[in-house]
């Protein structure tokens, strides 16, 4: 079972059917929707500001959920993907959203539905990434607009097999 564990009178809250892995470790003033999964390694410390997650997201392995001080939480959307090893800070991500592995999305980001965050990608504090758009590089800039097959062929797909991975490992 993983570290879950009640911090300030905060203690983290969990929707149906989610796979939490023996190792993640998910602390304070959290709060998961149905049919997510939080992997191996991964951190999700809601010890200074709320982190609130929708429904059929997965945090994959070593990835790190956290915030700012009074200041910015972290509301991430339904069927989104935090890739391994990824920092997610203090932001706001919509549905339908994969960020790529070890990229980085910092404070008061809006990564808005439909987009892609590309693998080791870092996303500036403040920075609005477009509904239906691929952003990367340091610091990450627009790319190229998603096709509708990049986002059934990709986004979806990928939060889809998450959900039946998770259940390979309950």
């Amino acid at each position: 079972m993983a570290l879950v564990k009640s911090l300030l009178d905060k203690t983290p809250v969990f929707g149906e059917n989610c796979f939490l892995a023996e190792t993640a470790v998910i602390i304070g003033d959290v709060v998961i929707g149905n049919d997510c999964s939080i992997w191996y390694g991964a951190v999700l410390r809601g010890d200074v500001h709320y982190i609130r997650i929708g429904n059929n997201t997965n945090v994959q392995d070593n990835a790190v959920i956290h915030a700012t001080f009074k200041k910015s939480p972290t509301n991430i959307g339904d069927n989104v993907t935090i890739a391994h090893g990824a920092i997610v800070h203090g932001c706001t991500i919509h549905h339908n959203v994969m960020i790529g592995m070890n990229a980085v999305v910092l404070d008061d980001a809006v990564i808005e539905s439909n987009s892609i965050v590309a693998a080791g990608s870092v996303v500036s504090k403040g920075t609005h990434v477009e509904s239906g758009t691929v952003y990367a590089g340091i610091p990450a800039k627009k790319i190229k607009d998603i096709s509708p097959e990049l986002l059934e062929g990709e986004i979806k797909r990928i939060a889809k097999a998450y959900s039946m991975y998770s259940s390979w490992h309950k």
